[in-house]
């Protein structure tokens, strides 16, 4: 069985030679309750309202266009320690420069080219702009005000290991101590 092609959750074509060479193109994009939820799920959030991305596509000297706007949306994931819901706000600043593949040196590492720039195609995709802007601003680690509790593994009845036996070095430690020790 051949996979399956998944369609982006998220798209808002614009065709670059549609766009003026001289004007700057607007836009304010917000995806529709299906594109939320395929959104949602592809990030693996719980919840997500209120995603808007608006901007401008602004030409840059006719060799590439640059895309400014800002990305907002409120979303809801799961805390890392207490799986209890963690919601955010999120307001992120897009500026990427889309340029043709001549005005980007390939011999050069990536580490080395500057993170705004993107290879230029026939076509924009706003929507993909917008989803892995929010995926880049989302919290990595989300965590509500949860206090870790302790579980020891011990047997009933056992003496619970101090903090400072469970060290890394805590052997060299007391090795130290017995070389003390012996040179007095």
């Amino acid at each position: 069985m051949a996979d399956e092609i998944k369609t982006p959750p998220f798209e808002r074509p614009i065709e670059v030679d549609r766009l003026r060479a001289n004007a700057a193109f607007t836009f304010d994009e917000t995806p529709t309750e299906a594109e939320a939820e395929a959104i949602r799920a592809l990030l693996n959030l719980r919840g997500l309202r209120k995603m808007r991305f608006h901007g401008e596509i602004i030409p840059l000297d006719k060799r590439g266009w640059r895309v400014t706007g800002t990305l907002g949306a409120s979303i809801t994931q799961e805390c890392v320690v207490s799986l209890d819901p963690v919601k955010t706000r999120i307001e992120a600043p897009v500026n990427l420069r889309f340029l043709p593949d001549s005005m980007i040196e390939h011999e050069t590492p990536e580490d080395v080219l500057e993170e705004d720039i993107e290879p230029l195609t026939s076509v924009i995709d706003l929507g993909a702009i917008a989803v892995e802007m929010l995926l880049l601003a989302m919290p990595e680690y989300p965590r509500t005000d949860a206090e870790l509790i302790q579980v020891s593994a011990a047997p009933p009845g056992a003496e619970p290991i101090k903090d400072e036996e469970t060290k890394a070095f805590a052997g060299l430690s007391a090795l130290r101590d017995q070389l003390e020790k012996g040179a007095e």
